[in-house]
This record gives structure tokens, sequence and C-alpha cells, in this order.
């Protein structure tokens, strides 16, 4: 199905995040994408810019104009699973570049490049008025180094030529660019853990089974994911992913080992930094915060799985470098609350009183992977965004409150260990004084409801943090902390 007015919310929020003097442009079509119907949504299209590894971009000749121009943009369909997919289709389409022929931007990993803002004149033969036209611009290198044939596909389109950055025909489109510093030199954007015990077994992860959302949906994987704009190092995306995955896990002589080429979702080329580490542990001890299992198993059981060629290869190719007994065995890792530095996620929490003192709380929808159907502040992870930017874009995309940050104060912190060997969570609790809007149910597979509980009368399933948060800011305490 085509992305939700929420997920495009989202992606202009991050793009406003990078360039937040184009605010005004845009506020009118981001309070269009808050009404019921799919207005806005038709006022979309999607373009890509492909870099190749001598920084040049593909320019596309258009019969009408007779000027080469970037690939034109399409609207989105209804198979498109999101805007960045559209690029991809509309390149194929175009340039018959196929998406395994692209991969993703480390600079900008699928957030758009550009968007522009085309105001359309009214159109009277066709009882249109005047309007503004969206195009959300994607960049994506070359995958390999020779740049592949193009296949014009389009009729409108005609011949292509390959130009220099500094002289891409649209000003604001180069700009960026330029800004952007996208060379064409494809990076890892992805990062996995080859986790195996110097003992012949390596540890796979069961993902969910959510076909067309999540990679490599209902199979044996290595933990791992994607990049982020936060993650400072692709070691920092492996390290930030573990900590989400599997807080308890600690691993021992990580290091890089090889990079890979997978298959992303939409079928782009995409560079995956594998890292080989050792551990003993029993994985039935771990708390799993995403995906259904950890198992370990043998190189001879691999043929038994659903796993991808390109997983059982590697680790096949692993084994037999690093047989049985080749090397000590690794100890299971122990933290003893020592000096050792370990990664702290970061949560914010939206605390709010109605004029007679009841506190706002959510009932989190049951398959939620944390405290399904118990009730919960409105809360949520911080991405790459200070912790209030997080607050007030959680606090519109879930419940659809206004909230200026002058008026919102840190009120109290939770410092929490979920269970016994599990990474600490540092959980933040705002408390805006004012907002506008009523609390709404905006995203349905988080949350079933929101309600006013009287602080002295709160629900009996209730996140146990969020309970000692909110007495503590009843006593005025700041901090607090819970499972050390």
């Amino acid at each position: 199905m085509p992305p939700s007015s929420t997920a495009i919310r989202r992606t202009v929020e991050a793009y406003l995040g990078r360039h937040p003097e184009e605010r005004d442009a845009l506020a009118g079509f981001l309070a269009a994408l808050t009404r019921p119907d799919d207005t806005a949504a038709r006022t979309i299209t999607c373009s890509a810019v492909v870099v190749d590894r001598q920084s040049r971009v593909l320019h596309i000749g258009h019969r009408a104009s007779g000027s080469p121009v970037v690939p034109p943009g399409g609207n989105v369909e209804p198979e498109d699973r999101t805007l960045l997919a559209v690029a991809v289709r509309k390149v194929s389409e175009t340039a018959g570049l196929g998406p395994g022929t692209l991969c993703l931007t480390r600079q900008l990993l699928g957030s758009p490049l550009h968007i522009t803002v085309h105001d359309i004149a009214p159109n009277a033969a066709k009882g249109e008025p005047a309007r503004y036209h969206y195009d959300f611009c994607y960049a994506f290198y070359l995958a390999d180094e020779e740049p592949p044939g193009i296949v014009l596909q389009d009729e409108e389109v005609s011949g292509a030529q390959w130009l220099p950055q500094t002289e891409v025909t649209s000003p604001a489109l180069r700009a960026k660019l330029l800004a952007a510093g996208v060379d064409g030199q494809p990076e890892a954007v992805n990062a996995s853990a080859l986790i195996y015990d110097g003992n012949g077994r390596y540890l796979l992860h069961l993902r969910d089974h959510k076909p067309g959302l999540i990679w490599e949906s209902g199979s044996f994987a290595l933990l791992g994911g994607g990049r982020t704009h936060g993650d400072e190092s692709i070691e920092g995306t492996l390290l930030r992913e573990l900590s989400e995955e599997v807080p308890g896990l600690r691993l021992e002589d990580v290091k890089p080992y090889a990079v890979e080429a997978a298959s992303s979702i939409d079928g782009l080329s995409v560079p995956v930094q594998v890292f080989e580490a050792r551990w003993r542990g029993d994985p039935g001890r771990l708390a799993l915060h995403e995906g259904v299992l950890l198992h370990w198993f043998t190189v001879d059981e691999l043929d038994r799985l659903r796993l991808s060629p390109e997983a059982r290869d590697l680790i096949r190719r692993h084994a037999a470098e690093n047989p049985p007994g080749s090397e000590p065995a690794a100890a299971p890792p122990v933290w003893d609350g020592g000096s050792q530095v370990v990664l702290n996620g970061i949560g914010v929490h939206l605390h709010i009183e109605d004029a007679e003192g009841r506190v706002l709380l959510g009932l989190r929808h049951p398959k939620s992977k944390y405290a399904g159907s118990t009730w919960h502040y409105l809360a949520g992870r911080c991405e790459q965004e200070p912790a209030l930017a997080c607050l007030v874009r959680e606090a519109r995309e879930e419940a659809g409150l206004i909230i200026d940050p002058a008026d919102v104060d840190l009120v109290h912190v939770v410092h929490v260990v979920d269970a016994p060997g599990s990474l600490p969570l540092m959980q933040l609790v705002f408390r805006a004084r004012r907002w506008e809007g009523t609390p709404e149910v905006r995203e349905p597979d988080k949350c079933l409801t929101w309600q006013w509980w009287q602080q002295d009368e709160l629900p009996e399933r209730l996140v146990s943090y969020t309970r000692t948060a909110i007495s503590a800011i009843a006593e005025g305490r700041p901090y607090s902390q819970l499972g050390w």
C-alpha cells in the first residue's frame, strides 16, 4: 500500500531537520497532511538523482523541451511502499536502471536530497484551482564501478548524459548536491554481527514475519541493521542496533570481517559491513526486543533454515577459516557494574495534566514489542535529533498534539535496567504547561486509546517506571532508578 500521511510527514520533518530554513515553504503541505483525505498525497511526485563513481549526475533529455534534465518525477502508485520506492521505480521506467544497479548514499541514507515546491497555475478547462506541487528528489549511487548501459524506456525522453555536479541544470538541486558531499563512492550503510562461540556454533536471529515491512522478513539472519544519521561510524551502527535488539548481549573481540552486498526491500544494492565477534552465552536468557528468537546453530544445520544464500555462504566461509579449537574459546562476558563504558538508550516521555489534575496515558497495542496491553506515557526513542525535538515530534505524530518547546520543562529522569544484564535506559520525562489539540489515536498499531487518569487512581497495568515517575513528579523528586 502507498505511504501514509504519517510516514510522509515524518519524511518531511526529517528533511526539515537538515533544512530548517525551508519550513515556511512546506508549512502548507504539512498542514494538508493532517487532513483525513489524501489530497496532499496526490500533490506529490518523486524523482531520482543518480551519481556515478566520477561524481557525475545522470541527466535525461526530454523530448518536449529538448534540454537535459534529471529523470522526471512520477506519481505515487498503489504498489509503492515508500516515497523512496517511487523514485526507484521511476529510474527503472525512465532509464532502464534496475534497483540492483543502485545503492543508498551514506550522506542521505534514503532521506530526500531536495523537496521542490512548484506553483501550478489554475486550469479553468478542468476546473482546477491554483495549487502547489511537491517533488521529493532522492539521491543514489551506482553500485558498480562502470555505469550500466542506459536504456530509455519512456516515449517522452530521448538521450542521456552524465554531467559534473557543477553543471547540474537545476540551481537548487546543484547546491544541495555540492553541500551534501555526495561523491559517488558507495560506503556500508548496514552493519551485521557474525557471532560465533569458537566451537562451531553461530548465533542467528529469527526476524518477525512482516513481508514488505521488514528486511528478510520471517527468515533467520545475523543481528544488525541499517545506519542512521545519528551514527558517527558504521561501528556505532552495530553497537546501537545490538543495544536496541538485544540489550544484554556482551560481545568480545569485535572486529571488521568483510563487506558483503545484499538487497533491500526495494531491491537496492546494500553494502553491509560484517563484524565478527565471539560470545558463549545462553541466548534464552537474553531480553529480545526485536524479532522472534535467538538460537545457536552449527554449520551442518544451515540448510534446514530459511536463510539467505549470502548469509549461508558467509557463515560457511568464516567457519572454514576458524575451525573449532583453532583459538581460545571466549568466556561469557559479565558486566560487574564497574568502569566499563556501555551505551544508554534515551527515551522521551510526555507528562501533561488537564484542568482536573488528571494525567494523560495511552493503552499500548497488544502486539507491541514493549509493554503490550499496558498503559504508558506518550513516549518515543530519540533519533538524530535533540530530546526536546523528539518529544514535540512524537506528540504530534502519536496524538496530534502541538507543543511549543518553550512551554516544556524536564521534570523527572528515570534510569532503568529492564532485566538483569540488559543495557540501561535513560528515560526523560517532560511536562508541557500548554498544548494545542485534543489527544487522538494517530498510530493505531502502537496505541489503542488515550485517556485521562486521576493520579491516585492509576490503572493496574501501568509501565512500572511510568508509575514511579508520576509519583516522583507529584513529590517534586527529579530522579529515580529501577532495576539496578
